[in-house]
């Protein structure tokens, strides 16, 4: 059962093999047994999933049933959950419970969606390992020594594990892109907008868009179709037409133009990772698309830009956690300055901190200019590079990382080091532009990942480009080894 993916435990449920109760019961059986050794979980909501599935089954029994009713998933924990613990993997947050449902969690309950719980994560969505949760590090199930990737790496550690078949996570700088990657999953990145972020707990407000995350692009499309669409109480949500994301998965790619980034080539791509790359490329190639070498001279640029923007926009967002309305307070603060600085000096963990310093700084009279005006001037010029070279190709490929899953603890003293593994994801945050990580290989018995990028709204084409090539290839049905199913 455990091998399934979300369409094929679809098919089941249609069929009558099992009951949405009987598919809970297992998920649940198998979170409690074995999430010790991944720590992907930070609450299992196991009296609300059984209560979900009962009224997915009566829906069904009554012909009310539609795609995704019935099956179960988990959310990353920086979605707001009516009556369940939110979060964002922070001391801060540890005792809030919230009032209300993000919109795509309503959404997906409206669906039939049975919550299993809500995922591990980067403190705040501050990460690229997992390892600033205040709940301790998801580990890899590829090798529970090494990291899953952050921030959403309680989400992929999940799926990889086969603990959920399905789950959400948010992407602000590539957050769902490089945990897929990293185990061996499939994630999408939606274009900025097509997803309203309403009820998520927000990092950087212009960067963060949630998406799927699941074992293929057919599952992740099958989700977008519940998750997507105009949200009135999302300022920045796009109206666009409602679209069936899965509708084009079978289209042929004869054809299709590919750009390769010469820049996604250097030397400081591992060269395991650039081996796989290029063998999926080639596959590709056998399936119809022709492939040129293209430029996005900008490239080196989006590491620094981002992390001005990124953390401004934190320092901006995260001041309204000061231990008065809601979250973490401290103990007998002598006045209100001491409760201010105490509550959030205790709340906030390391990660946290330097970047609510870094961008307080970018945005203080005298700097603003020099660091924010000057990376939103850089931003602009990264997009183009996108709109330039996507005026002549239909999708761009490359790797999702520069390298494999690295060690627990390796880049935890070198801040710049773990930013850097970022370096292929961040630009398109800055461009808003959608990404598709896809498992195209392994290197040293990990998974590597092709990212695959494309034009404004065309996941329904980046959905297509995935699943052709999954149809071709198995790395997206490789399990890690010791994980029993």
């Amino acid at each position: 059962m455990f091998d399934k993916t979300l369409a094929e435990l679809a098919q089941g449920l249609e069929r009558g093999d099992y009951s949405s109760t009987e598919l809970t019961q297992a998920y649940l059986q198998r979170i409690n047994a074995l999430d010790s050794q991944y720590n992907s979980f930070i609450t299992v909501t196991e009296e609300q999933a059984l209560a979900q599935a009962k009224a997915a089954d009566e829906a069904r029994a009554a012909g009310n049933g539609g795609a995704l009713c019935g099956l179960p998933i988990a959310h990353k924990d920086l979605f707001c959950t009516q009556g369940v613990r939110t979060s964002s993997a922070s001391k801060m947050l540890d005792n809030f419970v919230s009032p209300y449902d993000a919109t795509i969690v309503s959404r997906l309950k409206n669906a039939g969606t049975v919550t299993l719980g809500k995922l591990n994560m980067d403190e705040f969505a501050m990460g690229s390992s997992n390892e600033s949760s205040f709940y301790g590090p998801a580990r890899n199930p590829w090798n529970t020594d090494c990291v899953p990737g952050g921030s959403s790496g309680g989400s992929a550690a999940a799926v990889a594990a086969r603990l959920t078949p399905a789950a959400t996570g948010s992407d602000t700088g590539g957050s769902i892109r490089q945990p897929a990657a990293l185990c061996g999953i499939t994630g999408l990145k939606p274009t900025y907008g097509r997803v309203s972020r309403y009820g998520m707990i927000a990092f950087a407000s212009s960067l963060d868009q949630a998406g799927p995350m699941a074992q293929t692009a057919e599952d992740c499309g099958m989700i977008l179709n519940a998750m997507a669409g105009f949200d009135p109480m999302d300022s920045t949500s796009a109206e666009r037409d409602m679209e069936d994301y899965t509708a084009e998965l079978n289209q042929p790619l004869a054809g299709l133009k590919v750009g390769l980034p010469k820049e996604y080539f250097s030397d400081a791509l591992d060269a395991g990772v650039a081996e796989q790359v290029r063998n999926a490329v080639a596959e590709f190639e056998k399936l119809g698309a022709t492939v040129k070498e293209v430029s996005l001279p900008n490239t080196e640029l989006c590491i620094p830009a981002y992390y001005i923007l990124a953390p401004a926009e934190a320092s901006s967002n995260l001041s309204r956690f000061d231990g008065v309305r809601y979250g973490y307070r401290c103990e007998d603060p002598a006045d209100l300055e001491d409760l201010y600085k105490r509550s959030r000096g205790e709340g906030f963990g390391a990660e946290v901190k330097r970047r609510i310093m870094v961008g307080t700084y970018a945005l203080s009279a005298g700097y603003y200019d020099a660091y924010y005006n000057k990376a939103q001037q850089i931003r602009r010029m990264i997009q183009q590079d996108f709109v330039n070279v996507l005026n002549d190709v239909d999708v761009i490929m490359g790797p999702t990382t520069p390298q494999t899953a690295f060690k627990l603890g390796e880049k935890s003293s070198d801040p710049v080091s773990m930013y850097m593994e970022d370096i292929f994801t961040l630009s398109l945050n800055l461009a808003g532009l959608p990404g598709i990580s896809v498992p195209c290989g392994q290197s040293n018995g990990l998974p590597v990942g092709l990212q695959i990028i494309g034009n404004y709204f065309a996941e329904s084409k980046l959905l297509n480009v995935a699943h052709q090539f999954q149809q071709a290839t198995d790395w997206h049905k490789q399990i890690p080894a010791g994980v029993e199913v």
